[in-house]
């Protein structure tokens, strides 16, 4: 049986991000999967990384738990939109309150080069925009996903990491957003 933990990073409960957290949740029980969830806006902590590396900061209960599920889980879906090309702040600031040194990666002594304490895990990540996914990806460059892919994930050694582009969000009507949810619900059931 597949573990399968959900990150939930738009603020806004109202928003089409949970719609499509839901979808995919529906899909992978179906499928037989155990699935829990981190709704990102529900957490109490300080997402400002106050001390960079150099101290480190004690860990709030929230982030505890939400640790826990990230170590239980095999796979990690994560749903966010794109704001200014990037995360929203609140997840920007729950990972760098997280994969910290020591916890999803660690450092080598007297190396340039670090052990990936991640290994064995996969990810999807959903992101919904207000443009072409196409678009996103070769005009911008897509930022928000390098980060969250290269740079957090397989840096930490989830591999692979798979990505889904949801939009153009502001002109979906309710046909059309319901052909995505249909489209997240399958891609959970597939365990993808």
């Amino acid at each position: 049986m597949k573990k399968i933990l959900i990150i939930n990073g738009h603020p806004n409960k109202d928003s089409f991000n949970f719609g499509i957290a839901k979808a995919y949740q529906d899909g992978a029980l179906q499928s037989g999967a155990e699935v829990k969830e981190i709704v990102i806006a529900d957490l109490n902590f300080n997402p400002n990384l106050q001390f960079g590396y150099q101290k480190r900061m004690e860990l709030e209960p929230d982030l505890v738990k939400a640790w826990e599920k990230i170590q239980w889980a095999d796979h990690l879906v994560w749903i966010h939109p794109v704001w200014w090309g990037g995360l929203p702040a609140i997840t920007k600031g729950f990972i760098d309150r997280l994969f910290l040194p020591g916890f999803a990666f660690k450092y080598r002594e007297n190396s340039v080069w670090w052990d990936k304490l991640l290994k064995g895990k996969t990810a999807h990540i959903i992101t919904t925009l207000d443009q072409p996914g196409l678009y996103y990806r070769f005009f911008f460059g897509r930022p928000s996903v390098n980060q969250l892919r290269k740079s957090v994930l397989q840096f930490c050694g989830v591999k692979p990491v798979k990505v889904t582009y949801v939009g153009i969000i502001k002109t979906l009507d309710i046909k059309q957003r319901e052909v995505w949810l249909e489209k997240i619900k399958l891609l959970g059931f597939k365990r993808k």
